[in-house]
């Protein structure tokens, strides 16, 4: 029970570092906004947002899970920062950067849906955001 705790907490707060960092685009600070989500790779994740960055989205969720061991929750701590990424990439108007990182979001939280025992009006409503921003 304790490590859920520790787990749903940890979601909490990338929803308030996004917050943050949304924020920060608006203000157009792109550079303090991948700061912080650089480090937040680390922070949340115990590895450097390069080796997330370099994982194909083919191999995402297979190499997370079982080479890496991460959870369900992990998986969707990933796909928050990868929707910061996107919107950080967006702002600085590399739109295919921004794509590619849409889509990784994407497939992890489609994944997460998927394979919850619980649904979650957050992870789908997050889902449709994605799905409208990669059709536009």
């Amino acid at each position: 029970m304790y490590q859920r705790d520790y787990v749903l907490r940890m979601i909490e707060m990338i929803g308030e570092l996004i917050a943050l960092i949304l924020g920060l685009l608006k203000k157009k600070n792109t550079k303090k906004a991948s700061q912080i989500l650089e480090n937040a790779y680390r922070d949340f994740l115990k590895e450097d947002a390069s080796f997330f960055r370099s994982l194909p989205k083919e191999k995402l969720t297979n190499s997370l899970l079982q080479e890496h061991n991460y959870t369900d929750e992990h998986l969707q701590v990933l796909a928050e920062l990868f929707y910061a990424e996107a919107e950080i990439q967006n702002a600085k108007e590399q739109k295919a950067l921004a794509s590619e990182y849409y889509e990784k979001s994407l497939i992890l939280f489609r994944f997460v849906a998927e394979n919850s025992t619980n649904f979650s009006l957050g992870i789908q409503q997050k889902i449709d955001i994605l799905q409208k921003k990669l059709d536009n």
